[in-house]
């Protein structure tokens, strides 16, 4: 982040919260709990909101660097996410909207949804799962994935969600260290028109990897799949035979709720493990605050359910607080570029929570497209998964939002579970760029490298001093791994591994993970603040830089480049962004190279994998692209004849 972001905002660049929200909001930032014995207070009248079969006995029980939260306490996720809302009107209130991607779409009730995820409990008790045991969910984008979750949830049985777009040999890694005995998957997947083959993956990873005893189809694209004799059985047969009568069981407060793989910087994913009892507490309450959640909203949060923003406000927040949430299978472009303008016009979606990325993709498209729909039920956006830049916040805020809608800045991690630092509605004025101040109960601090608070405008390393509800327990079977990854750099305080600077008026400005930096000629660059700056350029849709191997500097600096729609690709063009930098970070941070493409490889969840540019940069083979949202990415950069 530039000096001239971080501490020049002119008046324009700061937005008060809107007259209708100051009248309403649910919390305010004034309520600070300054002290631990304040902010446990606050998470104790926070859990007492949700269902307990019995209550806890203490409220933290720390141990650093291992915490337990309302131990003693007994409850259910799935009978909080369901039951309870039976006995209101809710009961027949829309649980989820799917939107299909083909444009077919239905409705189910909290009561409906109830009764599917009590009858597939029956069924996973009828395969002999036992709570603990560690169910593997590899699915798309559909309801019976929500349902296959509460199911797990609901006996007590952890799940681990495996983001449908991993190969074989991904999945297969997460079953052996899971150590899953049962698989929920379908038979494919559509995907912009075509139909993955998920279920052919499933077949891949279990000719290596034992273990898997009993595997669960979903019939969903009615692609022909194989079928192993008494090992694979469809879900739909399953679902005729089993009651609807299933008891949520009552569980432990520190129980285990899911594990979630995040990668790791050794090549071998970490298990980040979550229990029940602080992680419902936690995504339950920022989602309530956050998004000043009304009763009749419809909530969109665009995250694939293989990802923790998918677990936390796509499922179990949102359900938790008797939201109405909207599913969509499909893309943004497919069939046409406008498809989540559509969504939100066809089912007055009222609050849209979405990547940064995918906010810089529409900025390339033009405004065009959502100038030609109706988005009047917006009244409030959010942003999560990597800091905004400034052009694409007021991109949001003026073509989406028309003006009128607040946006929420989100900043969180697989590992916190929760969001801990963001404006609230209403409260906090926003500035285009900023994640803002830490949600009331959570300390968040900038320390440098010996652990202490650093002043104002100064680079540091985020930390969490303090615990909170929603915190990973540990890593799974590697209890080591988790102390020297997160609690090894200072003793009691967690290290996140991105990097920030707080303002004059204490807002946080995240700057990246702190190991994403280019080191030219001995001077450290963050490939954040290289990317920030040229986003800043009227051209610029969106940006990707990696340092490439230099023979005298050590690395250069590469730049890879989308230019909005109306702006030709031209040498000049080129050479002016490469000055643009210069002058506005120093000549050091001048790109060797800069090219213009129509592509970046990203995930699905929006992420850009700098490490197949690294590739493409430096001439070498290019390693697994299974991750990739669009593996055509890649053909586009190898067509630059980058050398």
């Amino acid at each position: 982040m530039t000096q001239e972001l971080v501490n020049g905002f002119k008046e324009k660049n700061v937005f008060q919260p809107a007259e209708n929200y100051k009248k309403e909001v649910l919390v305010t930032h004034s309520e600070t709990y300054r002290n631990r014995q304040e902010r446990l207070s606050f998470w104790e009248e926070r859990a007492s909101t949700l269902s307990w079969f019995k209550k806890w006995d203490t409220v933290l029980e720390w141990n650093p660097p291992f915490a337990k939260w309302f131990e003693g306490g007994k409850l259910n996720a799935s009978y909080n996410c369901l039951d309870r809302h039976l006995e209101s009107s809710r009961r027949d209130k829309a649980a989820i909207i799917f939107e299909g991607e083909h444009g077919d779409s239905f409705v189910l009730t909290y009561s409906q949804l109830h009764r599917e995820v009590c009858k597939f409990a029956n069924v996973l008790k009828s395969l002999g799962v036992k709570k603990g045991e560690v169910v593997t969910i590899y699915m798309p984008m559909v309801p019976e994935t929500v349902i296959a979750m509460l199911a797990c949830a609901r006996i007590g049985a952890p799940h681990s969600v495996v983001f449908g777009g991993f190969s074989a040999e991904a999945l297969g890694n997460r079953i052996k260290d899971a150590g899953s005995k049962v698989l929920i998957t379908s038979d494919g997947a559509f995907r912009r028109g075509k139909v993955l083959p998920i279920k052919e993956n499933v077949c891949a990873a279990l000719k290596s990897v034992q273990g898997i005893e009993k595997v669960v189809i979903v019939k969903h694209t009615e692609t022909e799949v194989e079928i192993i004799e008494n090992r694979d059985f469809w879900y739909h047969n399953l679902m005729k035979e089993a009651s609807s009568d299933c008891s949520a069981e009552e569980l432990d407060a520190e129980d285990r709720l899911f594990i979630l793989y995040t990668s790791g910087t050794t090549g071998k994913p970490k298990g980040v493990v979550h229990t029940i009892g602080g992680y419902l507490t936690g995504v339950a309450t920022t989602h309530q605050f956050i998004f000043d959640l009304k009763e009749d909203d419809i909530y969109w949060c665009t995250a694939d359910l293989g990802w923790i923003t998918g677990h936390s406000y796509l499922v179990y927040g949102p359900l938790a607080n008797g939201t109405t949430i909207l599913l969509f299978e499909g893309t943004p472009d497919y069939p046409k570029k406008d498809r989540f303008w559509e969504i939100i016009e066809k089912h007055k979606v009222t609050i849209l929570y979405t990547a940064p990325t995918v906010i810089r993709t529409f900025m390339k498209w033009g405004s065009s497209y959502p100038e030609k729909r109706d988005l009047s039920s917006l009244r409030l956006l959010g942003t999560v998964g990597e800091p905004i830049n400034p052009e694409a916040w007021k991109w949001f805020y003026k073509h989406i939002g028309n003006e009128k809608c607040p946006i929420v800045d989100t900043w969180w991690q697989t590992e916190t579970g929760m969001i801990m630092l963001s404006p609230l509605s209403g409260v906090t004025s926003l500035k285009p760029g900023s994640c803002a101040v830490p949600f009331p109960g959570v300390k968040v601090e900038i320390l440098n490298r010996l652990g202490q608070p650093v002043k104002k405008g100064e680079i540091g390393f985020v930390a969490i001093t303090e615990p909170w509800p929603a915190m990973l327990r540990t890593l799974h079977r590697d209890d080591n791994r988790y102390q020297d990854t997160y609690w090894g750099k200072w003793p009691g305080k967690y290290f996140t591994g991105d990097g920030a600077k707080l303002d004059e008026d204490g807002y946080f400005w995240i700057i990246g993970r702190v190991d994403d930096v280019i080191n030219v000629s001995g001077h450290r660059i963050g490939t954040a603040e290289l990317e920030n700056v040229l986003e800043e350029h009227p051209s610029v849709a969106e940006a990707a830089c990696i340092g490439k191997t230099h023979e005298v500097k050590g690395q250069a600096i590469a730049a890879f480049v989308i230019l909005k729609e109306g702006f030709a690709r031209s040498e000049q063009l080129v050479n002016e962004l490469k000055n643009y930098i210069a002058v506005k970070i120093g000549t050091i941070a001048r790109p060797e190279d800069l090219y213009l493409t129509e592509e970046l490889p990203k995930t699905r969840s929006g992420k850009i994998i700098r490490r197949i540019l690294r590739d493409i940069a430096e001439g070498r083979t290019i390693g697994d692209t299974t991750t990739l949202a669009d593996s055509a990415a890649v053909e586009t950069l190898q067509k630059l004849n980058v050398s």
